[in-house]
């Protein structure tokens, strides 16, 4: 199975090399290391990255993600079910902070056509 180094993931996943360490500290991807003690990644791991990237931009914290992932198996890709699962158990919670942040809208308008913005009043400064 070909081995990617940490920068031909970075080049190919377009996430920094740097960013990419983070996530192995945090145990978000796996490496092996050479006898020269270089990261070696899976192939698998791009899909990883593409899995972590995605969750992220819809607001999954990276300790959840990192939950998830555990019931890969080593070095196995995430597959469309996996994903889909994740998904759906993810859902609930994208849909709660989308109600969040509407409830969050309204009372910023509601505060803007007010504009007193006093402190111990204001719903926005309180």
């Amino acid at each position: 199975m070909p081995e990617l180094t940490i920068g031909e993931l970075a080049e190919r996943s377009g996430v920094p090399a740097s960013t990419l360490r983070y996530y192995e500290r945090h145990g978000l991807l796996h490496s092996r290391r050479t006898t020269g003690n270089q990261r070696r990644y899976a192939e698998a791991m791009l899909r990883q990255v593409a899995f972590i990237r995605a969750s992220q931009r819809v607001g999954i914290p990276l300790a959840e993600i990192g939950e998830v992932l555990e019931f890969l198996p080593d070095g196995g890709a995430p597959t469309p079910q996996f994903w889909a699962r994740a998904a759906q158990c993810w859902g609930r919670a994208i849909d709660e902070r989308i109600a969040a942040l509407q409830r969050r809208r309204e009372v910023f308008s509601a505060c803007a056509s007010c504009g007193c913005l006093t402190f111990g009043e204001c719903a926005l400064v309180a």
